[in-house]
C-alpha cells in the first residue's frame, strides 16, 4: 500500500554564514483581541520554485490572520540577493515591517532553500538578520520545507510554535443519500496533497491524531456494530481496540499518548471508559443513568472534560482522569456539546445550540468567561471546535448550499480561512509533525 505520510527528508544543514539572529523590535501578540495583522513582504525567491515556495509562506501567514502580506506589484525594490542586505528605505516606503527573501537551488538531485527575515525598522542599525537558515530536502518536498519556513517565521515573530507544518485528518461523504460513502481523509492544513486512508466499505466517524506518534484513532461502523481502531500512518497497520457490548464510539487520545477516552452506549445509557493502550485494559469513569460522551483530557492529563445530559439537558463537565470529582462547569441556556481542551490548559472549546441557533464557544477551564461566536439559524452548518496546536486556532466544518467545507478561524479574530472543500465531517489537526530546529 502507498505510503499516506508524507516524510520531510529535510535536515538543517546550517545557519546561514555571517548571520547571528538580531534582538527583535517586531512582535506580534497573539493574546490580545484586537491584532492588526502585521504587514510582511514576501518576494518571491530566487531559483527552482522560488515563486511557489513564495506563495505557499504567502498564504500560510495570511491564513493565521496575524499577518498582511503586502502586494507584490507594490515592491520598489527587485531581484534581492538572499546574502545581501535589502534596501530598507524601499521597503519601509511600502509600510513593510518585516521582509522574507530566499533561494532555491537543485544540486546532486537534493533540494536546498536558505533564507533570511529581516526586521525592516531596526535591521539597518543591527546590520543582521532575525532568522538566517538553510533546508535540504528531495525535490518532491518543496510544500513541506515552504510551510517549515513559514513555521520558522511565525515563532520569530510571535514567541509561539507555528503550526503549518501539520495535517488534518477528516472524513469525507460523497454520493446521493441512498448510497452514502464515508472515507477517512488526510491532507496538509492548507488543503494540499489530500488522500484517503479507508476504501468506504464502511462508515467512519470522529477521527482523532495521536499527540505522540503517526497514528489516529476513529470509529468504524458496520452492519454487525461499531469498533474503535487504531491506524498507523507509517505502516498502514490497522488495529481494533477490542470488543465492547453496545456501540463504541467518540475516541480521543490522551497527552502522553497511552490511553484511549471513549464512549460506549448500552440500552439508551452511555458512559465513558478509558483504555490504558499498552496493557489494554479499560476502566468505566462514569455510571449516571444519562448520556456521556465527548471526552477530552487536559493537557496534563490529569483531568476530562466531557458532555453530560444527567442534569435534563447537555451540559459540560470535568472531572479526574480516574472519574474522580465530577463537577458541571457549564449553566448557560441551551445544549453544550464535543468540548476540546485547549493545548495550553487555559481554554474549553465547545458547540452551543439553542433557541434554533447553533455557535462556536469557548470558556475558562471552571466555566467562566464563556464567549460563543459564528452564530447561525442553520443546523446543517453548526460547527465543530478543534484546537490545533498550541495555536489560538480552531478548525472547524461548516456547510453551506448542501456543499461542506472545512476551515481554519483564529480564536481571537472572526476572519476564517477555508481550507480545503469536501463534503466532511470536523476536522483534527495533527499535533505530531516531524519539526526541524529553529534559529534562536
Amino acid at each position: 500500500m502507498r505510503t499516506l505520510v508524507l516524510t520531510l527528508l529535510a535536515i538543517l544543514t546550517a545557519t546561514l554564514a555571517g548571520i547571528t539572529p538580531a534582538a527583535a523590535q517586531i512582535e506580534v501578540d497573539v493574546n490580545r483581541g484586537d491584532v492588526q495583522p502585521l504587514p510582511i513582504a514576501i518576494p518571491d525567491f530566487a531559483g527552482v520554485r522560488g515563486a511557489e515556495i513564495a506563495q505557499v509562506i504567502i498564504g500560510d501567514l495570511e491564513r493565521s490572520g496575524l499577518f498582511r502580506p503586502i502586494d507584490k506589484n507594490a515592491f520598489i525594490e527587485k531581484d534581492l540577493n538572499v546574502d545581501v542586505e535589502p534596501r530598507y528605505a524601499d521597503w519601509q516606503a511600502i509600510n513593510a515591517q518585516a521582509l522574507v527573501n530566499g533561494e532555491a537551488t537543485v544540486v546532486g538531485g537534493r533540494l536546498t532553500v536558505k533564507f533570511r527575515l529581516w526586521d525592516i525598522y531596526s535591521g539597518k542599525a543591527s546590520g543582521q538578520a532575525l532568522v538566517g537558515m538553510q533546508f535540504t530536502t528531495t525535490p518532491e518536498n518543496w510544500r513541506k520545507l515552504a510551510h517549515k519556513i513559514s513555521d520558522a517565521v511565525y515563532e520569530r515573530l510571535t514567541g509561539e510554535k507555528g503550526y503549518f507544518d501539520t495535517r488534518i485528518v477528516f472524513v469525507s461523504e460523497s454520493g446521493g443519500r441512498l448510497n452514502r460513502v464515508k472515507r477517512l481523509g488526510i491532507m496538509d492544513q492548507d488543503g494540499a496533497n489530500p488522500s484517503y486512508l479507508t476504501d468506504g466499505s464502511y462508515i467512519v466517524m470522529t477521527p482523532r491524531f495521536s499527540p505522540t506518534t503517526q497514528e489516529i484513532t476513529y470509529m468504524a461502523l458496520r452492519p454487525e456494530g461499531s469498533s474503535i481502531y487504531l491506524f498507523n500512518l507509517e505502516t498502514a497497520r490497522r488495529e481494533t481496540l477490542g470488543n465492547f457490548p453496545g456501540m463504541v464510539y467518540a475516541p480521543r487520545f490522551s497527552p502522553d499518548g497511552g490511553r484511549v477516552a471513549f464512549s460506549v452506549e448500552r440500552n439508551g445509557n452511555s458512559d465513558i471508559y478509558v483504555m490504558n493502550l499498552r496493557n489494554r485494559a479499560a476502566a468505566k469513569l462514569t455510571s449516571d443513568p444519562s448520556i456521556e460522551t465527548s471526552p477530552s483530557f487536559s493537557p496534563d492529563g490529569t483531568r476530562i472534560v466531557y458532555n453530560s445530559d444527567r442534569g435534563g439537558s447537555p451540559q459540560l463537565y470535568v472531572m479526574g482522569a480516574d472519574g474522580s470529582n465530577q463537577t458541571r462547569i457549564s449553566f448557560g441556556q441551551g445544549a453544550y456539546g464535543t468540548p476540546v481542551w485547549s493545548p495550553r490548559g487555559d481554554y474549553i472549546a465547545f458547540t452551543k445550540q439553542g433557541g434554533g441557533q447553533f455557535a462556536i464557544g469557548i470558556m475558562k477551564t471552571d466555566g467562566s468567561g464563556e464567549y460563543c461566536e459564528g452564530r447561525s439559524s442553520r443546523p446543517s452548518r453548526s460547527s465543530v471546535a478543534r484546537s490545533s496546536g498550541d495555536r489560538p486556532f480552531n478548525s472547524m466544518r461548516s456547510v453551506k448550499s448542501g456543499a461542506a467545507a472545512i476551515s481554519t478561524r483564529p480564536a481571537s479574530r472572526s476572519g476564517r480561512a477555508r481550507a480545503a472543500s469536501s463534503d466532511s465531517q470536523p476536522p483534527m489537526l495533527d499535533p505530531t509533525s516531524t519539526s526541524l530546529p529553529v534559529a534562536s
